[in-house]
């Protein structure tokens, strides 16, 4: 079994499997003609569950052969122009090229005799981060699993800052449009889901700051602590930017973290025309960013930013076999001092790739279509009467609804829309995600891929009105 270690002696092998599996994947790219098969669970799962894992094939040839029918032939296909999903993004061929080097060499970024270069390689992206947002000399972050963790430790840091020594006390305020990772942080930090207060939007999907201030003080007043304030830069159902200015100004009067989850919004960061919507983030204590949403990198790429590195300290802990106290002494670099986790890939290398062959601007210049691409859109939506459209888009998202020419009842229309968005998945034709605006069922475009068109996007539509009259049509024939 020596055989399939890589090392010096396997070289060629490493090669040759390898270079089979690129060009399997190549050639599934190249021909892929649907975002998805449209299989179901029932369907795919026999295939699995056939699949003994005792019993080995012996080579990656016949692993691969294999492949085609456990995950290839069926996956969703990010990088198709008719997935309009999730935050999910087509990425970047030299992000990939990094992921197979960092796979290979396997570098473990939690100390330096682990990682060497690589743990200077994620400071240097840190610090380039962190400039780009604007929080100063004393910055610091590291790199994380994505922007629910990246949410929890600025939210860690938050609670050990904060100048109470009764949790009870503490209170963090969101807008009702922020990220469930708000609630469930502040549950993994023994606080409960109570201790989040929602903040109400506007009709734009932004905080409204006057709730917001009128909420801290009735917090004042009860003998509470503001613990921190969540600001989101790119919310998931609307991509909304909060006023970050106005909320910098409360948490400062009234002693909150600031922290700015912009795991969607990030790719503002590298915008030479829409930097301007990020304007307050520089003034964030803390600020989530998701590379591989809108950096266009593969899964994970995610990082946490604070403004003050010292924090990052109430994410330290010492262990004789691999950072003992004597290394901080000693000036060595371990990642793990700043980190939740302990063993942790080379995810920066993505990034580093990214930036080397096509810069910021190239990165920034993808963003900013898609952006362009869900202004044009909205206006798309806003002028088709069979559709309601939410909020004009600050980012990439568009949140609408199918209305039928014939009166129906709010109930029938959210049927209509679950089943259209149901039955374009089975189909394969395209994927749209959904969710609930006040209590009803809306549609939603994630645009995230520079590849899709308008006249793509016209396309779902009327796929999606098809799909819900064959709905609506079925249930007046059977009533």
């Amino acid at each position: 079994m020596r055989s399939h270690l890589l090392n010096d002696a396997t070289a060629e092998s490493y090669r040759r499997s390898v270079t089979e599996g690129v060009e399997r994947v190549a050639n599934k790219l190249a021909t892929t003609r649907r975002p998805f098969t449209g299989v179901t669970p029932a369907e795919l799962a026999p295939v699995i569950d056939a699949v003994d894992l005792d019993r080995p094939l012996g080579d990656s040839s016949a692993a691969l052969d294999e492949l085609e029918s456990v995950y290839l032939r069926d996956a969703v296909y990010f990088h198709h122009p008719r997935y309009l999903g999730h935050l999910n993004c087509p990425v970047v061929i030299p992000a990939v090229l990094g992921e197979a080097v960092l796979s290979a060499v396997n570098s473990s970024l939690d100390t330096w005799d682990q990682s060497a270069g690589g743990t200077l390689i994620e400071r240097k992206l840190i610090d380039w981060t962190t400039g780009r947002i604007g929080l100063g000399p004393a910055a610091d972050g590291v790199f994380t699993s994505g922007g629910t963790q990246s949410n929890l430790q600025a939210l860690l840091l938050a609670r050990e800052e904060a100048k109470t020594k009764d949790p009870a006390k503490l209170r963090i305020f969101s807008s009702e449009c922020s990220h469930f990772s708000v609630q469930k942080s502040a549950t993994l930090l023994g606080l409960g889901a109570d201790a989040v207060i929602s903040v109400p939007v506007d009709r734009n999907k932004r905080m409204q700051s006057v709730v917001l201030a009128a909420e801290l003080e009735a917090c004042r007043a009860e003998g509470l602590v503001p613990m921190a304030i969540v600001a989101t830069a790119g919310t998931t159902d609307f991509g909304s930017i909060d006023p970050l200015p106005e909320v910098a100004a409360l948490a400062d009067e009234y002693g909150a973290w600031m922290h700015v989850d912009a795991a969607y919004g990030c790719g503002l960061l590298a915008s030479r025309t829409r930097r301007h919507l990020l304007d307050g983030i520089e003034l964030a204590d803390s600020v989530t960013v998701d590379y591989h949403k809108s950096f266009f990198q593969p899964v994970s790429s995610s990082a946490l930013l604070v403004r003050d590195g010292a924090t990052l300290r109430h994410a330290t802990y010492h262990a004789d076999y691999l950072n003992p106290r004597r290394t901080v002494a000693e000036q060595i670099p371990n990642q793990v001092d700043k980190s939740l986790q302990t063993t942790r890939r080379f995810d920066a290398l993505k990034l580093w790739m990214t930036l080397r062959v096509m810069g910021a601007d190239g990165v920034g210049e993808l963003f900013d279509e898609v952006c362009d691409l869900a202004r044009e859109g909205f206006a798309l939506l806003a002028a088709d009467p069979r559709y309601d459209v939410v909020v004009e888009p600050q980012l990439s998202t568009l949140v609408y609804r199918y209305i039928p020419e014939a009166v129906a009842s709010p109930a029938e229309i959210d049927r209509a829309n679950l089943y259209a968005r149901k039955a374009l998945f089975a189909s394969g034709e395209a994927v749209v995600a959904g969710t609930k605006v006040d209590g009803r069922q809306y549609l939603k475009f994630t645009l995230l891929n520079p590849e899709t068109t308008v006249a793509d996007i016209a396309a779902v539509l009327d796929l999606i009105a098809g799909h819900a009259e064959q709905y609506l049509g079925e249930t007046l024939v059977h009533a």
